[in-house]
């Protein structure tokens, strides 16, 4: 039996993001979980603004049809979402809002958030380590995509201390708790094969 194919993201492109610092830790830890791990960054896959009219107009992008194909070889996605304004970034909305409309030999809407298992997590220099954008993403993924999310998901504050030496989560609650989150990703991915 094959290991579960995992793809993990960030939602930010900044230079220094603590969420691609999570991004990374998490790529370590899946792989330690013995799953195929696949870790993109969204700057080889930039979009433009998402527009209806656009859509219809020039098709769709071909970064989009990409990031789409990428969702669907693998069984399940972790996603490191920044907070922005109590929210997801606009970056990661925009990828979620092309990739929810491509459509490729008869896909159904949603196509690549359907049949996959999705674990968010947040890191933030705030008190509630970006709990408000994995609210928005939760909702944003479950609700506007029918994407299956684990109740699990980890909120860390106070980034730009919470990782120690080696970039992993200084604190051992924390960490356990990232984990365990992570584990299970890997046993629901394992089920979506």
């Amino acid at each position: 039996m094959t290991n579960p194919k995992i793809l993990v993201l960030s939602g930010s492109l900044r230079t220094g993001s603590h969420n691609t610092r999570l991004a990374a830790l998490a790529t370590k830890e899946l792989t330690l979980l013995d799953a195929a791990v696949t870790r993109i960054s969204l700057q080889d896959y930039l979009l433009p603004l998402y527009d209806p009219d656009l859509d219809a107009r020039n098709g769709q992008p071909a970064n989009a049809l990409k990031l789409k194909q990428m969702f669907a070889a693998h069984h399940g996605v972790f996603i490191a979402s920044p907070e922005y304004v109590a929210s997801v970034t606009p970056l990661l909305k925009n990828m979620i809002d092309w990739v929810s409309r491509v459509r490729e030999r008869g896909d159904p809407l949603y196509a690549a958030f359907k049949g996959r298992v999705f674990a968010i997590a947040s890191a933030s220099t705030e008190r509630s380590g970006g709990h408000l954008s994995l609210m928005a993403l939760r909702q944003i993924l479950e609700l506007g995509c029918g994407a299956l999310v684990i109740p699990e998901q980890v909120a860390i504050p106070q980034a730009d201390t919470a990782f120690d030496t080696m970039d992993n989560i200084a604190e051992v609650g924390l960490a356990n708790q990232f984990r365990a989150q992570l584990a299970h990703l890997v046993e629901m991915a394992q089920l979506m094969r």
